[in-house]
């Protein structure tokens, strides 16, 4: 009878071998799967083409082609999360209701949003990138603003954040 055997019977060379393959297959995935965000420069081309992409492009980019935002708010933030991954801010949703095709996923952290009036466009950056979008006339803009500037004259020093 032999002693020297470390593994049981049942596991033999091509049982590790497989094993190792399935390891290598779920690390190739894995990397697959992670898309990395665009280095700073293609964001702001897709920017000055008007090419918003959620989870694409982050704060940063945004002042740096269009400038600072006329209006700027930030606020603990929940999100419904989407079917494809986006986020929708529960403040863009009419109290009780739910946005359109939504499961159940939900998230919540500090919301960076951004009003560009000139430009038509509400943008919301959660975690650094860029997760929800929305085209809305200037006025309406305006009007989101001016509740964002008076919410932000109650907030105490802790809560404020700097200019980006």
């Amino acid at each position: 009878m032999r002693t020297d055997r470390v593994r049981g019977d049942s596991f033999n060379g091509w049982t590790v071998k497989a094993i190792d393959c399935l390891w290598g297959l779920a690390i190739v995935l894995c990397v697959w799967g992670c898309k990395s965000m665009p280095p700073a420069a293609q964001q702001e081309q897709m920017i000055q083409d008007n090419n918003i992409l959620v989870r694409q492009l982050t704060a940063p980019a945004f002042v740096q082609v269009w400038g600072k935002p006329a209006y700027q708010h930030s606020e603990f933030t929940p999100f419904f999360v989407m079917p494809d991954r986006t986020l929708v801010p529960r403040s863009r949703v009419p109290l009780g209701e739910a946005p359109p095709k939504w499961e159940s996923g939900t998230d919540a952290g500090e919301g960076l949003f951004y009003a560009y009036p000139e430009r038509g466009w509400l943008l919301v950056f959660f975690e650094d990138e860029l997760v929800y979008r929305e085209e809305l006339k200037a006025d309406q803009l305006h009007a989101l603003g001016k509740t964002w500037r008076h919410e932000d004259r109650f907030k105490t020093r802790l809560e404020k954040k700097t200019d980006p």
